[in-house]
């Protein structure tokens, strides 16, 4: 997995926090010294190590980080996660911003996991979707990924999706795949449809995905034999645990779930300190 760039991020973060300074942490001597201990309150599949170093990479490069677990690992309540030392101020000022990624991209990665558990089996892959917290999409993305689903398209610049509007303002299905076809002959060209005879006029247009917009189980099975492989197909809507695994077994290639991203659980990460 391409792990993105996590300063950038870190430093909006470590800014709207520390902003001057942290009052509270001066309270402390400067030469004092800290250990902390990271621990998981319940299970969950970790991730946003590289968020949480790179918080007090930039607040105190003497701080030292030793990890006992890795982003991916199914984690469980109680256990330690890693261990820090260095000095104490910086340890405290980096706690709440650290931990904020790591809660944030872990239960991404959980939710993430157990969608990719229930459709274990099938030929079904799970994607994301656009439906991201703002700033923090790549690393979303990332750990979306660490829990065992796909990425769909990472933005608008790198894939075209064809939906409703899209269509209007084009005239057509076919014109505007043509037209995604002669303008951008080498990105993925998908079509968002809400029909059975829109799913035909797509597949005459021969886009590489459709999108089978709030099919119901029946009708994404339907909609499964006219393709008959043709294409890639993607169900999306009314998607959620009790409802992805019979979606799977319709036969579609994908299933894309905004919520993978977009409602985020926080996992319940702790830290205990002890000065040395």
């Amino acid at each position: 997995m391409t792990l993105p760039d996590p300063h950038p991020t870190v430093a909006l973060a470590l800014a709207e926090d520390v902003g001057a300074g942290d009052l509270t942490a001066a309270l402390i001597p400067e030469a004092t010294q800290a250990e902390a201990t990271v621990i998981s309150r319940e299970q969950a599949v970790l991730c946003g190590t590289a968020w949480f170093d790179a918080v007090f990479q930039q607040l105190d490069a003497n701080i030292v980080t030793d990890w006992r677990a890795a982003d991916g690992d199914r984690i469980a309540p109680d256990q330690g996660l890693c261990v820090l030392s260095g000095p104490a101020r910086a340890l405290l000022t980096g706690e709440r911003t650290a931990l904020n990624f790591l809660q944030a991209l872990s239960g991404t990665a959980t939710l993430a996991r157990r969608y990719a558990d229930l459709v274990a089996g099938t030929d079904a892959v799970i994607l994301d979707t656009r439906k991201t917290l703002p700033g923090l999409r790549l690393a979303q993305k990332y750990a979306v990924r660490c829990g065992g689903c796909q990425n769909h398209r990472i933005g608008l610049f790198d894939a075209v999706l064809i939906k409703e509007n899209h269509i209007m303002a084009a005239g057509s299905i076919g014109q505007a795949v043509a037209t995604a076809r002669h303008l951008h002959p080498d990105v993925t060209i998908e079509v968002e449809v809400e029909s059975l005879v829109e799913l035909e006029e797509a597949l005459a247009a021969r886009p590489d995905i459709v999108m089978l917009d709030n099919f119901d189980l029946a009708t994404l099975a339907v909609a499964v034999r006219i393709a008959d492989r043709q294409v890639k197909l993607e169900a999306s809507g009314n998607v959620n645990f009790d409802t992805v695994r019979p979606i799977a077994e319709t036969g579609v290639d994908y299933i894309s779930i905004g919520g993978l991203t977009k409602d985020v659980r926080a996992v319940d990460f702790s830290m205990r300190f002890r000065t040395l």
